[in-house]
């Protein structure tokens, strides 16, 4: 995620809306037997219909970030533009990294996101996203903190990928701390989905933590503006660094990338279901 600004929008309103809806738990599929027996005749009608089908994360609604996008260094006024993120004034958005050999942060995060979001509504979850392909500005990351607050999501997700120098390696994820705001009351329920997230994406992926950044890949901040300005349970994730070869050839390969997107699936029903 580090990269000189170039960040988001005027177009900060570019989300998935209801191609993201809900995915309703399935309904009774059996039907009451005919009686064989005056036993069963006396049994009430519904006793012998098969119960709800019940997934793990029917009734969740988690928001999904991914973070920049494709667009945004072709709009640096727009992505440029000072946003208030409450300690500070920050860039829209930024452009992200990218890998030695040009593969972009946008186009990585983008990817795991959709198949991040494909898993967690197979198991019932609602899932909104921040934007709805790779190719636009945007939005700006007080935005993308707004679309889960008036989702009410129960948890939210921003995915990214780090740019840091060649000779460090793995993952971090970026918690919230307590800055006199909205995101305050959050803040515990913040860092418990930030461990869950953490715990599952060493198990998921194999990767190491941070050596670089963070006490046990987990780092607590209180200038990004996706987190100040979140009133839900939220994180980001620092998949990894995409200048070192060896990570980055991983986030290159598909199969690599849909490890990443389970292991967060993972994360996130183990802290919502706890």
């Amino acid at each position: 995620m580090r990269v000189p600004p170039v960040s988001v929008l005027a177009l900060c309103g570019l989300i998935v809306s209801s191609a993201c809806g809900t995915v309703s738990g399935a309904t009774a599929d059996g039907q009451a037997a005919e009686p064989t027996s005056s036993a069963a005749a006396s049994e009430p009608a519904g006793a012998v219909e098969k119960a709800p089908a019940v997934r793990p994360l029917d009734g969740k609604v988690v928001v999904v970030d991914p973070g920049h996008n494709g667009g945004n260094y072709r709009a640096p006024k727009a992505v440029n533009r000072k946003v208030n993120v409450l300690t500070q004034w920050k860039a829209c958005d930024t452009t992200g990294t990218a890998t030695n050999d040009g593969y972009t942060e946008a186009a990585f995060t983008w990817d795991v996101s959709k198949r991040l979001t494909k898993i967690l509504r197979s198991r019932g979850a609602t899932v909104k996203l921040t934007r709805s392909g790779n190719d636009g500005v945007g939005p700006c990351i007080t935005e993308r903190a707004a679309i889960g607050n008036r989702a009410k999501a129960d948890a939210a997700i921003s995915v990214h990928a780090d740019g840091a120098g060649a000779g460090h390696q793995g993952f971090h994820v970026i918690m919230p701390k307590k800055i006199g705001g909205p995101v305050d009351p959050v803040v515990g329920a913040s860092a418990k989905l930030g461990k869950s997230v953490r715990d599952a994406f060493r198990k998921g992926t194999g990767l190491p933590y941070s050596t670089y950044i963070g006490a046990k890949a987990l780092n607590y901040r209180n200038d990004l503006g996706g987190l100040n300005l979140s009133t839900v349970p939220k994180i980001f994730i620092e998949c990894g660094n995409m200048r070192n070869a060896a990570e980055a050839a991983k986030f290159r390969d598909p199969r690599f990338r849909q490890k990443i997107a389970l292991a967060l699936a993972n994360g996130l029903q183990h802290y919502l279901k706890a």
